[in-house]
């Protein structure tokens, strides 16, 4: 809308040119900051409106795990209101709307994403809440969560396929790359739902996984502009991936919206994210990641989605072969429960990871 707006005024646009950053014509860093600012401004405003008439209604947490201690643990967080993510993509996707470039196709997909994943949250989520169950099936969600993004690794892949470095499989240090060609499409599917379901696998304890968000959405901001920009790609010898830096957009409403979140689920929480919003909120992530060429830095910018995921893995491979768990609960933020550490003190630790591992695969385009 913002960049429509400012194209009807030819002269203003042309002046404009000569100062934009990247391939954008219309200031993109201010655009990036002010989507931001309005995503968190809606959040916030959002927040006690969505709280209160999830409360009227009765939208709360069930504490219904397999694990009986657990359910202890948990048994203060009864009934807090849920499907929190709602209010989180309405945030982001309103100031993406309104500060970035629609006639981009990037932006058009990051949305698509968005919407698409979180009505599979959405749906899960209403069978927790409505039907005395633990949501969709693990095959049903799985499934719906390959569909969507087979769809969109499709689309990025012709988007993309005809550019040298379009679908190349990048090393996150050193020059190296591996040309993927079609093989592209079912590798961006499993980035795309192992994304979603790893910042799904997180979201256990308050603030964690919206903290850890922030983190990893703000240096995928940072590397969605550098990639749109032609002076600074040559330079970090990065992808030039024209109009990526739109995606730089995206990510800044992304991490706006949930810093607004978080002003409400930080500890303790007067409102839980579901899985409305942690499904699309990771499968963003994974598909900015893609469109950009840097999914090899996701694994080290979501380093702790990464370890999370792997802690379940472990767990449930450990007792299956051998009859033992290697950890006293998983995904790995219970396991720290289980021994006695207070849930703030996991939370901040988590995000203090987070960060310096932000800050480390950012550090990793020098190494290049």
């Amino acid at each position: 809308m913002l960049v429509w707006l400012l194209n009807r005024f030819a002269p203003l646009a042309e002046r404009l040119e000569a100062a934009s950053s990247g391939d954008s014509r219309v200031y993109l860093t201010a655009r990036i900051a002010l989507a931001a600012v309005l995503a968190f401004t809606l959040a916030v405003g959002l927040g006690p409106l969505v709280i209160a008439l999830l409360r009227n209604k009765r939208v709360g947490e069930r504490i219904d795990s397999a694990s009986p201690q657990l359910n202890e643990l948990h048994a203060a967080k009864r009934d807090t209101p849920t499907m929190g993510g709602a209010f989180i993509m309405a945030a982001a996707i309103l100031a993406t709307l309104l500060c970035a470039d629609l006639s981009n196709l990037h932006v058009l997909l990051a949305l698509v994403v968005g919407l698409a994943f979180a009505v599979v949250g959405a749906v899960d989520d209403w069978q927790k809440l409505r039907r005395q169950k633990r949501g969709l099936s693990a095959r049903g969600k799985l499934l719906a969560q390959t569909i969507l993004a087979a769809g969109v690794a499709v689309a990025l892949w012709l988007l993309q396929g005809e550019h040298p470095q379009g679908t190349a499989l990048r090393s996150p240090i050193g020059e190296w790359a591996i040309r993927l060609g079609v093989l592209f499409i079912p590798w961006a599917v499993l980035v795309i739902v192992g994304s979603s379901n790893a910042v799904n696998l997180t979201d256990g304890l308050d603030g964690l996984a919206a903290g850890c968000i922030v983190f990893a959405g703000g240096a995928f901001a940072v590397l969605a502009y550098l990639s749109g920009h032609a002076a600074m790609a040559e330079y970090l010898a990065i992808p030039r991936v024209v109009g990526g830096g739109e995606l730089g957009v995206v990510m800044a409403a992304l991490v706006g919206a949930t810093l607004g979140f978080l002003w409400y689920n930080a500890p303790p929480a007067q409102i839980f994210m579901g899985d409305v919003g942690s499904l699309p909120l990771g499968a963003l992530l994974g598909y900015v990641a893609l469109a950009i060429r840097q999914e090899a830095l996701l694994a080290i910018i979501g380093g702790v989605f990464v370890v999370e995921t792997l802690s379940v893995i472990a767990q449930v491979a450990s007792f299956k072969m051998t009859g033992k768990r290697v950890l006293a609960c998983s995904p790995l933020h219970h396991h720290f429960q289980f021994r006695g550490m207070p849930e703030t003190r996991i939370v901040v630790r988590f995000w203090i990871v987070a960060a310096l591992l932000g800050i480390a695969g950012l550090a990793c385009l020098k190494l290049r």
